[in-house]
């Protein structure tokens, strides 16, 4: 019955953000008022670590894109870095709404309250700073990464505002994976999912990039 119930909801949320324009530079505060409108409704304990999972891990993607870029000056990862500055603020719109702890407590680059977090922080980025291709393989491992947690997530919740941030987010993962991707076949490198499915990676991949180019 939950699962009925979630994927009502979540059908709701997707066919009314997609008549939403949201862009983090025009609207960021539509999407909070609209964020903020919605109901609360009770936080099972899963939701609470995937909101303090989901905070983090955006702060991850941004930390080491905007590590990468120092290093190799590619503007995918300078480009990338800022909506993953914004996934960020949008979690932290559900965080505040209810009145939970901020797990970020330092925005420096590479400080993160979850140990997992900081340590695959040194991890990414010590393979991103061996050369160019690892820094992008990088970037699409992020994104794929992400979009499977988002994924995990979705399943996992039955809250409207919740899962209508996730799937805004994960539009923009989605996003984020096709241009790494570009990017990689330019150099004539294919990648290999490691968390999502071939088959979703597949439908991904082929699917419009919406959005500014990286």
């Amino acid at each position: 019955m939950k699962k009925l119930f979630m994927a009502g909801i979540l059908g709701a949320i997707l066919v009314f953000g997609a008549n939403l324009v949201f862009s983090k530079n025009q609207s960021g505060q539509n999407v909070q008022n609209y964020v903020l409108s919605l109901p609360k409704q009770p936080l099972s304990q899963q939701e609470i670590r995937d909101l303090m999972h989901m905070r983090e891990e955006e702060k991850l993607a941004r930390d080491v894109y905007l590590t990468l870029y120092q290093k190799w000056g590619f503007r995918i990862f300078n480009n990338i870095s800022q909506s993953e500055t914004w996934h960020m603020q949008m979690v932290k719109f559900l965080i505040d709404k209810y009145g939970l702890n901020d797990p970020v407590k330092n925005d420096q680059v590479g400080v993160f309250t979850s140990s997992q977090m900081a340590k695959l922080y040194k991890e990414l980025v010590k393979r991103g700073l061996s050369n160019k291709i690892e820094a992008l393989k990088v970037g699409a491992l992020i994104e794929d990464l992400d979009i499977y947690d988002l994924d995990e997530a979705i399943k996992k919740s039955d809250n409207t505002d919740i899962n209508f941030v996730y799937s805004r987010l994960r539009t923009g993962s989605t996003n984020h994976m096709r241009a790494f991707i570009g990017w990689l076949t330019t150099y004539g490198v294919t990648y290999k999912p490691q968390y999502i499915s071939q088959e979703e990676f597949n439908i991904i991949i082929q699917q419009k990039r919406g959005g500014k180019r990286w």
